[in-house]
């Protein structure tokens, strides 16, 4: 009763909000092909995931915080070296509300509704539990629209529009299109030089989040960082193995293919598993204490005698690359990896660094990948 209650106060209260001074009514398609009519731009946005920010700090990049008005608790926890980054530039993002996700059943609607935002930007693959608890009509209701992005599930299909409706969102539809161009530039010093010398392509296992619980192999299919590996000039092991984007490899798998390469992706994850195996790389990290995690990582039976770990190919590069638009970073640094021939003059920590300082309000903090291989 005290919600209903609740919900019929903020239906009320919203029938009488004015419109949001300099906005007009327009419709936007989302992700999932939903048409949506949203004030642009808007001025105050939950964002149903917290590591969105890595997109609308390179658009809002001289406060990116200044219209969110909530979002979900998961910046701090799956990538708290960055948070502390932009902590320390913009304090107030930690008076920001936070609420739990849409998947685990967390999301509190009654004060996402008292938070009275222009739209709600949520991922795809929340869409489902979304649908079912019927929050898009709830919201609705109250004059709250939704749009769905994604730069995880399918990010080479989806990350280029998720960027153009953002940026729609917000009024920067100009400085969305010149990350978009400068992101397509920077994949295509990759893709151009493998499509014109066709090299050999090594055989690579990405170990998704290594270390992070006892269970192996997570690893990708044909996309994300499945598509990385393509795309750098390498044959990814599971792609035949896993129909979608996210699945897993049995150790018998991987000895079996014996890859020449592996790739695994780490961060600090100290919030999620307290002391884990996992390889923390990211901003800042300290590169010998990941180094010698991801030796242990070689130890196990998954990867026993296998010709990367023999050949010293084995590295660590940061895994919240497949959860944002810095996908092309990634791509460059595993073609130095997989074909350092020809890619002598590419340098990944170079162009993150350039990335920032053309469109992050941070400094760049090195620290996002180490291989084995520097040690031979």
């Amino acid at each position: 009763m005290i919600l209903k209650s609740i919900f019929a106060a903020a239906v009320a209260l919203a029938g009488c909000l004015p419109l949001t001074h300099g906005a007009r009514a327009e419709t936007v398609t989302d992700i999932s092909g939903r048409k949506v009519e949203v004030k642009t731009p808007v001025e105050k946005v939950i964002l149903g995931e917290g590591r969105q920010i890595y997109l609308i700090a390179a658009l809002d990049t001289d406060n990116p915080f200044k219209r969110i008005v909530g979002w979900r608790e998961d910046f701090s926890q799956a990538d708290p070296d960055n948070y502390a980054v932009y902590l320390k530039k913009f304090p107030s993002m930690a008076a920001i509300p936070t609420f739990g996700g849409f998947k685990d059943g967390t999301f509190d609607i009654e004060q996402a509704i008292a938070l009275q935002p222009d739209v709600m930007i949520m991922n795809i693959e929340s869409k489902q539990a979304t649908e079912d608890a019927q929050y898009i009509e709830k919201l609705a209701a109250v004059g709250i629209p939704v749009v769905y992005v994604d730069f995880r599930e399918q990010p080479f299909a989806n990350t280029e529009p998720s960027m153009r409706l953002i940026g729609k969102l917000l009024g920067q539809e100009q400085r969305a299109e010149a990350f978009i161009a400068y992101r397509a530039a920077q994949i295509a010093r990759v893709t151009d030089v493998i499509a014109r010398k066709d090299p050999k392509r090594p055989t690579v296992f990405i170990d998704r989040a290594g270390g992070y619980s006892d269970d192996c192999c997570m690893t990708f299919g044909n996309d994300n960082f499945g598509k990385f590996v393509d795309m750098a000039g390498g044959a990814n092991i599971a792609a035949g193995l896993i129909p979608g984007t996210f699945g897993a490899l049995n150790p018998e798998q991987i000895i079996a293919s014996d890859p020449d390469q592996v790739i695994v992706t780490g961060g600090n994850w100290e919030a999620y598993v307290p002391g884990g195996k996992w390889v923390g790389v990211g901003p800042g990290a300290d590169e010998a204490a990941a180094l010698k995690k991801l030796k242990g990582l070689t130890e196990r039976p998954a990867l026993t005698g296998i010709k990367a770990v023999e050949n010293g190919q084995v590295h660590a590069i940061w895994h919240q690359f497949y959860n944002s638009p810095y996908q092309f970073v990634a791509i460059q640094q595993m073609a130095k990896w997989l074909h350092p021939d020809l890619f002598t003059d590419l340098d990944a920590e170079a162009t993150f660094k350039e990335l920032h300082e053309k469109f992050l309000p941070v400094e760049y903090r090195p620290g996002h990948w180490v291989s084995l291989s520097d040690e031979q």
